[in-house]
């Protein structure tokens, strides 16, 4: 059976370290034998989660598509930047619309459940982002997703990148790509 990991980056910006990271973790997982789908949240048109709109409206098309994807992925790959001291604004508002019921009146949760996730992140700082990981981690499990202890928090980001986006490092890029190669062992163990 083929491991599906649905991948995503908390954020926006074109130029992300957070992205830049995720490609080196999606790399790591496409090597050890798994089928990738990356996403841009930036893609999907999420207003602020509001439960009176949902009421009114329903889902909106871009949670639907997003729940979607996932029933049809055994794994998440998240690179969960740091603002704050915590996760972007962006990455909760998706699992929150992500988590929502469906049309068919079944729980979004249940769609979490049972799949397996692995957290990257990238920062200027010293700290590389581990306390937006470990906000998204207890989200995460809330969701019914067990959360591999392999992560990377990248600091220094802003001089851990080539012209072309790709890691300078070997080390370093060996390590992420590590994280991407234990989500697929996992999720294959399990699926």
């Amino acid at each position: 059976m083929t491991v599906k990991i649905l991948a995503m980056s908390g954020s926006s910006r074109g130029d992300s370290f957070n992205q830049k990271l995720l490609h080196a973790a999606i790399a790591g997982a496409r090597e050890a034998g798994a089928e990738v789908t990356p996403i841009r949240l930036a893609d999907f048109e999420l207003p602020l989660y509001d439960a009176d709109l949902e009421a009114a409206s329903g889902l909106p098309a871009g949670a639907k598509t997003l729940q979607q994807l996932l029933a049809g992925h055994q794994a998440l790959l998240i690179a969960s930047p740091e603002y704050n001291g915590g996760y972007t604004a962006l990455l909760k508002n998706t699992l929150d619309w992500m988590s929502r019921p469906g049309e068919d009146g079944k729980s979004g949760v249940a769609l979490f459940s049972g799949k397996v996730a692995a957290v990257v992140s990238a920062s200027p700082g010293q700290l590389g982002g581990v306390r937006s990981q470990v906000g998204i981690r207890a989200v995460l499990e809330k969701l019914g997703l067990l959360v591999i202890p392999e992560s990377m928090a990248l600091g220094a980001a802003h001089a851990a990148f080539d012209e072309t986006g790709a890691l300078k490092d070997p080390k370093v890029e060996k390590l992420v790509k590590a994280v991407g190669a234990a989500l697929y062992r996992t999720a294959s163990r399990l699926a």
